[in-house]
């Protein structure tokens, strides 16, 4: 990856490059647009959850478990689907998942069990977690391509569909039932991805860097990480876990935390995803400038330490106004870690570095929620949020601790 003098040069004349290249252009406009689908039905699932909570008779125990189903199926998946995109390509595969994770989000209010809750959510879960490697694998090659620091662009596509389906999740949640919400974010989806995936089905991957100017990704291996890369890789890969967390925790536990604790109706507890996706998305849409005002250490740290403060006051305040409050400056400061960490490591070692950091990273998104669970039975939801404001400044302190590490510009 380029020094952040260097980025700040060659945007002009990546951007005129990308201007020049209509493929290169529409290319990044599917992208982006599965990124914002994933978030979108995501969002559309997670605030569905109290209600399916509720039909299927599960305590916050039980419902931990059926969401381990999503954790299960996506890291089973992700293990695999870096295989299936070297062999297939990284667009057909993105194209399939999607149209896979749009059909099984139909199923969740079709069950009557925490059982048949998590088995169908294990299904859920595979087509979510090869989804993102793939998105994210076809992401990587347009940032190599296009030499500009644009990562978080996709992530905060990402988090706008989450906004948009958390804020259709409340609009409907009094007038449709969650078997025919979610049937219409299946229909949605296949229209989405069919239209997207047109596009993307009729252009190759981008070649990679310039000629003359090799890129990590060149000279990375292929096979197993080794010796200090790995470790960098992976200390990468523990900040992006740390703070996927929180991401995760708020997704599936935000509504219910205000619904049950704050006493708030279904609509206004779905709008607590929807500020935090809101302020995600803002901090995303403003990453590649942050970098290079800050530099990438003082934008983990500072990114750290705001959610932290965020996720304490959204966890423990008194009423919902004040709640949602924190849930927006949570996301204000998870904006920009999980894309900076995934760029970092496949700075280091290429799509090898991507790969083992997002499965990480995508962990801890998946793993969180029924984390959250078992804490919520033994102690109370609440104190089992905070363990989201842990686990930021965690991420903070390693950043710092490893600042000089693998090329980090303070």
């Amino acid at each position: 990856m380029p020094s952040l003098n260097k980025i700040r040069t060659a945007i002009p004349r990546a951007r005129r490059d990308e201007l020049a290249d209509p493929a290169l252009r529409s290319l990044r406009t599917a992208v982006t647009t599965f990124f914002a689908l994933d978030g979108f039905l995501f969002a559309g699932w997670v605030v569905r959850i109290p209600a399916i909570k509720e039909q299927t008779g599960s305590s916050a125990g039980d419902l931990g478990l059926a969401l381990l189903g999503v954790s299960a199926g996506a890291v089973a998946t992700m293990a695999v689907t870096s295989r299936l995109c070297q062999r297939f390509g990284n667009h057909p595969v993105t194209v399939a998942t999607a149209l896979l994770l749009s059909l099984s989000i139909a199923l969740p209010p079709l069950t009557g069990s925490a059982l048949a809750l998590g088995l169908v959510l294990l299904v859920f879960g595979s087509a979510y977690g090869a989804l993102n490697v793939a998105m994210n694998s076809a992401a990587v090659d347009i940032v190599t391509a296009l030499r500009r620091p644009v990562m978080p662009s996709f992530h905060a596509a990402f988090s706008l569909g989450g906004m948009l389906g958390a804020g259709l999740g409340g609009l409907v949640a009094g007038i449709l039932s969650p078997t025919r919400h979610l049937l219409l974010l299946t229909v949605v989806g296949l229209v989405v991805a069919t239209v997207a995936g047109r596009t993307l089905l009729s252009h190759k991957a981008p070649g990679g860097p310039a000629a003359g100017q090799p890129g990590r990704a060149e000279r990375a291996p292929r096979g197993r990480l080794a010796g200090r890369t790995r470790w960098l890789v992976g200390v990468f890969g523990l900040i992006a876990l740390c703070t996927a967390y929180g991401e995760g925790a708020l997704a599936d536990w935000g509504a219910l935390h205000l619904q049950q604790d704050l006493d708030t109706g279904p609509g206004l507890a779905a709008a607590g995803y929807s500020f935090f996706a809101l302020m995600m998305t803002i901090g995303r849409l403003s990453g590649t400038a942050l970098l290079e005002r800050l530099g990438q250490t003082r934008a983990l740290v500072a990114g750290g330490a705001t959610a932290a403060a965020g996720m304490l006051f959204g966890a423990l305040a008194p009423n919902v106004w004040l709640a949602l409050v924190g849930f927006a400056l949570t996301g204000l400061g998870l904006a920009n870690i999980f894309p900076i960490a995934i760029g970092r490591a496949g700075a280091l070692a290429g799509p090898s570095g991507v790969a083992a950091a997002s499965t990480l990273g995508y962990g801890g998104m998946l793993l969180g929620p029924p984390a959250i669970g078992f804490l919520a039975d033994w102690f109370s939801l609440p104190t089992a949020l905070t363990t989201v404001a842990l686990l930021s400044a965690v991420a903070a302190l390693i950043a710092y601790a490893t600042r000089r590490a693998g090329g980090m510009r303070a």
